[in-house]
């Protein structure tokens, strides 16, 4: 379970994806190893599948073990954090609370990996 006061004062990288999505079966490798490489640096990477069942995400992430916290995108959860459109979708919030950067589409591994300058 993923509490907002668990992000605060910390850099946060909200990562919207699915398993069936041939842009995020290349790029969710590099969001996991940005969460591995910065996370004692205070970067979280909350993903958000917008798979319609669970089991497909679950299984996604076993198979390619990945550990970044993960939910899914419920109505309720749509709510407060709704998906822009596109996929995959990234969107990295300061320390300080505000977006300072959204990007719709497939990212690089330099994308990727710059989104530490926020740190």
């Amino acid at each position: 379970m993923f509490r907002p006061a668990q992000a605060q004062g910390q850099v946060v990288v909200v990562y919207y994806w699915a398993s069936w999505c041939p842009f995020c079966v290349q790029q969710t490798p590099w969001m996991e190893k940005l969460w591995q490489t910065q996370r004692q640096h205070g970067l979280v990477v909350l993903g958000l599948s917008i798979d319609t069942q669970a089991a497909d995400a679950i299984a996604y992430r076993a198979r390619k073990g990945d550990t970044f916290p993960c939910g899914l995108l419920t109505g309720e959860v749509a709510r407060v954090l709704p998906k822009p459109k596109g996929l995959p979708v990234t969107i990295a919030r300061g320390r300080d609370g505000r977006v300072v950067a959204a990007e719709t589409g497939q990212r690089f591994p330099e994308d990727v990996e710059a989104l530490a300058r926020f740190l």
